[in-house]
């Protein structure tokens, strides 16, 4: 998670709220992520909020690595059964540790000059042709929604084109709409790669 106090103060307050949403859906893409992950696999879940995608991941007989920057999230998660921890973005650091990356809503409250090189370190991470999930939210500039949370919106070549100059390789890109944490309908996009 970004280190923006006002964004992570709503995630704190609004933890039992965001969880019961997410609960209501599948999240978009994981069955696609799953099914190109390799038997076995150690996945970084970065921002995993209440730890759903990382329970049906584990489910999936995978290992997770679970973080988040709320620590009301991290709460969360470790009480669905994930092991998590609190940690910001700019706190991934390793390098050829994952066979998978799912961060999946997470990276759009980075503001935009920090995304390029945020990009860089997860693919660093990943080991080589290691999977990475990416679900953003479409749209122009940057700005805080009705909650006062922070995000920064892209068009889809945009997104492309970042994950494509931090040496991702495409597999597929899917939009989508739906009602986020504050009640507004969003176009969104999930993207899967290869590292």
């Amino acid at each position: 998670m970004t280190d923006d106090r006002t964004t992570l103060d709503v995630y704190d307050a609004e933890a039992a709220a965001y969880e019961a949403r997410i609960a209501e859906k599948s999240s978009p893409g994981l069955r696609a992520f799953l099914d190109h992950l390799p038997p076995a696999a150690h996945v970084l879940d970065l921002g995993c909020g209440p730890g759903l995608s990382a329970v049906a991941i584990q489910a999936a007989d995978h290992t997770v690595d679970a973080v988040d920057g709320s620590a009301a999230m991290v709460d969360r998660a470790q009480l669905n059964g994930v092991t998590a921890r609190q940690a910001l973005f700019t706190d991934i650091d390793a390098t050829s540790a994952y066979d998978g990356i799912w961060a999946n809503f997470s990276l759009l409250h980075l503001p935009r000059p920090d995304f390029a090189p945020t990009l860089a370190r997860l693919h660093r991470a990943l080991h080589p042709g290691g999977l990475f999930h990416i679900g953003m939210k479409l749209g122009n500039g940057e700005g805080r929604d009705g909650l006062e949370r922070f995000y920064c919106y892209y068009q889809p070549d945009e997104l492309e084109q970042a994950l494509t100059s931090s040496g991702f390789t495409l597999i597929s890109c899917t939009p989508g709409t739906g009602r986020g944490l504050d009640g507004t309908l969003s176009d969104w996009m999930v993207i899967l790669a290869h590292g």
